[in-house]
């Protein structure tokens, strides 16, 4: 029988170091040989990222020791930073190449030699460039190979002062110490490229581009064009997508025709197109899948992220679904569309195909994500690597509802309810739990429904989550996600307010002790609800956008420099706005205690804009707290960052919701 003890104060062996140690996930996926190969977190290690190998025995290694880090900062957020090859007997076994994080340079690696990674690429600070990211291996293109990716440098002091172009860079290290050595395969016409994909027969190529002020899930452009024998672009031309369509992958399939996902009907879809032999010329797409109100598709986010793999038999796989994504295996010709059976609820856009089998990561609300194989031939399922192991008796992770809420003006509002669950303690029945709502970061994003330690953090110890997916989010249709445009501030803050008040009004939560956290484009949401609404008694922002004027004047990097267009308004039409919505300029509003957390090298959401907020609050008698981290960007990577965050957080809610905590330090809400 479960003992009853006051919500927040029950015993968890969740620790802030435990969660912490689970933090992050597994990416991208690829296949080398008969090889598998992925990136994975390691917290403990600084926070970088391992480049992951199993062989075809089943052993797994890691190919690269500390402090190697695959991790590109092209846009920031970066994209796939690997790429390898086999190659013939008796030549050293795979090539390897890969961004590395410290120096943002372009290596090659032969983990099957002695010789360490010779970079391939001319030194780089971690500012200006060059950068490198979504690399394609070409070992028979020029006198000793290729790498062709997307290149991006500065051209000035300013962020915005950048161009991206995609480059070949040759493999025998010529460009190390030279610049001129890398050709420039497409112009500059574009501001924004992915990596370029060659078709089977090698005569043709294919990129996604796209301009300011559209970011990539408003609209794209899928460009085109013949390759010559030396390895150039020629009839460089635009072959499908828009101003107003969004384009997020193109891949080529067997047959000559390019496959692409597409948003035009409204949800992201895959759809194919035949490119005529005359330049321009083009047969109509088709919906390969249509109507099912489904998205096969998300937000290009990093550069080379993919939702779906043509396969040697015909068939493609896909990741499809209403909010979360699940694999399936699309046969174009029938339309039949057949799920791979396994626990996982959840699989992430990057997948990897050979032959018959399809990888991708993948995790569930009681697993964490892992590597996964599907054979299509057989239907079979196996973890190739990451394999999720319980930390802890699964007894204490949460239970999630998925729910529809109903917010202003009748709109539906998605979320993922997660509350209190412990194997021995329960809660008073006269009294409601407290809960905190997640905003989640983007804001076109999506809060997945997989196990979360730091959710089963505070849900072990008798607080609830509400994770709110609320209007603006992906995996709901183009419709709903542009409930966000010119509403930033407003329907994100909204949303979330109608969450956490009708968990109340049910008696699900207690009215008394709401709670709201985010970081990015969350600590937005946050710091806005907590200066424009009385729903919540404190809030936990971190690495946030507090000011929307310096971040449209040059505040933030170029990828989204002009973001707010769409999220608030073109800034020289609507400046009132700016000023109004933004937190900076709303501190008389703010009651609420709070903690801000910000990393010091953080290039997205500068530590400058912490600073202004906090100045204007100083003497108003405000319980905060500002923890700022040496060394940590745009979210956070180290496992003590990542501990002491965790452990202030729930020093905030201790305090604030009247209980006590000993397993963590009293975090000094100064006044």
């Amino acid at each position: 029988m479960a003992s009853t003890a006051a919500y927040g104060t029950w015993p968890s062996p969740i620790d802030a170091a435990l969660a912490a140690s689970h933090d992050g996930r597994p990416e991208y996926v690829g296949t080398v040989g008969d090889e598998v190969w992925w990136t994975e977190p390691r917290p403990a290690e600084g926070g970088r990222r391992a480049l992951v190998r199993r062989r075809a025995d089943g052993t797994t290694t890691t190919v690269l020791p500390e402090p190697w880090n695959p991790r590109s900062r092209v846009v920031e957020y970066g994209g796939v930073p690997w790429a390898g090859a086999a190659r013939p007997p008796g030549e050293g076994g795979p090539l390897a190449v890969f961004v590395n994080f410290a120096d943002q340079r372009l290596y090659a690696y032969a983990p099957d030699g002695s010789e360490p990674p010779r970079p391939l690429t001319p030194a780089s600070g971690t500012g200006g460039g060059p950068r490198w990211v979504d690399p394609h291996l070409h070992l028979d293109r020029g006198a000793h190979g290729e790498v062709w990716c997307v290149l991006e440098e500065s051209t000035g002091p300013a962020p915005t002062d950048v161009r991206r172009v995609i480059a070949a860079v040759p493999l025998d290290g010529s460009a190390a110490d030279d610049r001129a050595a890398v050709r420039e395969l497409s112009d500059d016409r574009h501001r924004f490229v992915t990596g370029p994909k060659l078709s089977h027969d090698g005569r043709r190529v294919a990129w996604i581009a796209w301009d300011h002020p559209r970011m990539p899930w408003e609209g794209t452009v899928v460009m085109m064009a013949e390759v010559t024998a030396e390895g150039t672009f020629t009839g460089v031309r635009p072959l499908v997508g828009g101003t107003d369509e969004s384009v997020v992958q193109v891949e080529w399939d067997r047959d000559g025709t390019l496959l692409f996902v597409s948003d035009i009907s409204g949800w992201w879809e895959l759809q194919r197109i035949r490119p005529d032999a005359a330049p321009g010329a083009v047969v109509p797409s088709s919906r390969l899948c249509p109507g099912r109100g489904e998205e096969f598709g998300g937000p290009l986010w990093k550069i080379g992220l993919s939702w779906f793999r043509p396969l040697d038999s015909g068939l493609i796989a896909v990741l499809h679904g209403l909010g979360g994504k699940r694999l399936g295996v699309l046969d174009p010709e029938t339309g039949e569309l057949v799920d791979a059976v396994g626990p996982w609820t959840e699989w992430t856009e990057t997948l990897a195909a050979q032959d018959t089998r399809v990888m991708g990561i993948a995790a569930s609300p009681v697993g964490a994500a892992e590597v996964v194989e599907l054979d299509t031939a057989t239907g079979h399922t196996r973890i190739l690597g990451a394999h999720h192991e319980d930390a802890v008796d699964p007894a204490y992770y949460p239970e999630p509802r998925v729910r529809v809420f109903t917010g202003r003006d009748g709109r539906e509002v998605h979320a993922q309810v997660y509350p209190p669950r412990h194997p021995d303690r329960t809660g008073s029945e006269d009294e409601p739990p407290p809960y905190v709502v997640w905003a989640h970061g983007g804001p076109t994003g999506r809060a997945p429904l997989v196990l979360d330690l730091e959710i089963a953090y505070f849900t072990s110890r008798g607080i609830g989550v509400a994770e709110v997916n609320y209007g603006g989010s992906t995996g709901y249709g183009r419709a709903y996600r542009e409930r966000l445009a010119g509403q930033w501030g407003v329907v994100d803050v909204e949303d979330c307010a109608a969450v956490a008040l009708a968990l109340a009004e049910e008696g699900t939560a207690d009215r008394s002790r709401l709670a709201i956290r985010g970081g990015s484009a969350g600590g937005w949401t946050t710091a806005a609800s907590l200066t424009g609404t009385d729903v919540y008694a404190c809030g936990a922002i971190s690495y946030p956008i507090l000011d929307l004027e310096g971040w449209a004047t040059g505040e933030t990097h170029d990828f989204e420099s002009r973001y707010l267009e769409s999220l608030v308004g073109p800034y020289a039409e609507v400046p009132e706005r700016y000023r109004e919505r933004s937190p900076i300029n709303r501190t008389d509003r703010l009651t609420a205690p709070f903690l801000l957390l910000q990393g010091l090298d953080d290039p997205i959401c500068p530590p400058a804009q912490c600073e202004r907020f906090l100045a204007r609050i100083e003497g108003r008698g405000i319980p905060h707290a500002y923890l700022a981290f040496a060394g940590e960007s745009h979210g956070f990577r180290r496992t003590d960052t990542l501990v002491r965050a965790l452990e202030a957080e729930l020093s905030l809610y201790a305090q604030v919701f009247g209980f006590e905590r000993a397993d963590v330090p009293v975090l000094d809400l100064g006044r």
